[in-house]
């Protein structure tokens, strides 16, 4: 068996001709041009990847993005000063902080900060607390755009034995709860699990998300199963790749997601769908 491998660049294109680039053009002519604030303190290369693609996609598909760049050494009641700014500012419809903050910034409280509307994100415990319940204002970027992949895909959820490896605020605690949403039995594991393997060979959906890379193998993973490879890793090489063995797995399992190319796109574009959101909010 060779998997179907999931083009998330594919997948992302659709969504933005379908669902960010038409909505946009709309609340632009109703005067409501939608505004995303992206705040980024330090220089992580990577972090300055991921901005750098965030605000190249909202000028691609009718959204404005404005960005605060600031020296890792910036004082925490400095970026809420500025975070309170841009709450009180009717221009701005959605708010990211970049993570990972420098260590002596307490995320949590940037997090908090943030007015839960234009919590774009999905983190902030208001719209954590309402995931829980089942009604989000805004769902976090990266299991959104997963859960789009398995709609887009027609990759059955309903009474579907899933495997979440993975423990994140981010992305494996509200992986596992949208996939509860949608009728899976969800298990939620680590890299630290005893006998991961026991877990992620009896699932049809296996979630990768740990930063551990070739955490899953072929001998992991049963025949056909659809395995979503969320992690961002270097190999020994300095090549990127995922939490998954992409050449070993991709021979076992019916559906695989890459790296680069699979969730990555997807998360930008959900981003881009949450911002439309909060901006046709904003405009009543």
């Amino acid at each position: 068996m060779t998997a179907r491998i999931i083009d998330g660049t594919l997948l992302s294109k659709r969504l933005r001709s379908d669902k960010v680039a038409q909505r946009a053009a709309a609340l632009t002519e109703r005067g409501y041009p939608p505004r995303l604030a992206v705040i980024l303190v330090g220089n992580n290369a990577a972090s300055q990847i991921y901005v750098r693609n965030k605000i190249k996609a909202c000028e691609a598909n009718g959204l404005h993005a404005v960005c605060d760049y600031y020296p890792a050494e910036l004082i925490e009641a400095n970026l809420l000063v500025r975070i309170d700014q841009l709450n009180r500012d009717p221009r701005i419809h959605g708010i990211l902080v970049q993570l990972p903050l420098p260590p002596h910034i307490d995320a949590y409280k940037v997090i908090a900060a943030i007015a839960p509307e234009k919590d774009v994100d999905g983190l902030h415990v208001v719209n954590m607390g309402a995931l829980m319940a089942g009604k989000p204002l805004f769902r976090p970027c990266t299991p959104y755009g997963v859960m789009k992949i398995f709609e887009l895909e027609n990759i059955p959820l309903t009474g579907a034995n899933a495997v979440v490896i993975g423990r994140s605020n981010i992305v494996g605690k509200p992986m596992a709860m949208l996939l509860v949403e949608a009728g899976a039995t969800v298990t939620i594991c680590s890299s630290k699990t005893r006998d991961l393997a026991v877990h992620t060979r009896s699932a049809e959906i296996v979630v990768a998300a740990t930063g551990t890379w070739n955490l899953v193998t072929a001998d992991m993973v049963k025949p056909g199963a659809t395995v979503i490879d969320v992690g961002i890793n270097r190999d020994d090489k300095g090549q990127l790749c995922g939490d998954v063995d992409f050449a070993g797995v991709h021979k076992v399992a019916g559906h695989i997601t890459p790296v680069p190319g699979g969730v990555g796109p997807m998360t930008i574009t959900m981003l881009l769908v949450n911002t439309i959101a909060a901006a046709e909010y904003a405009a009543g």
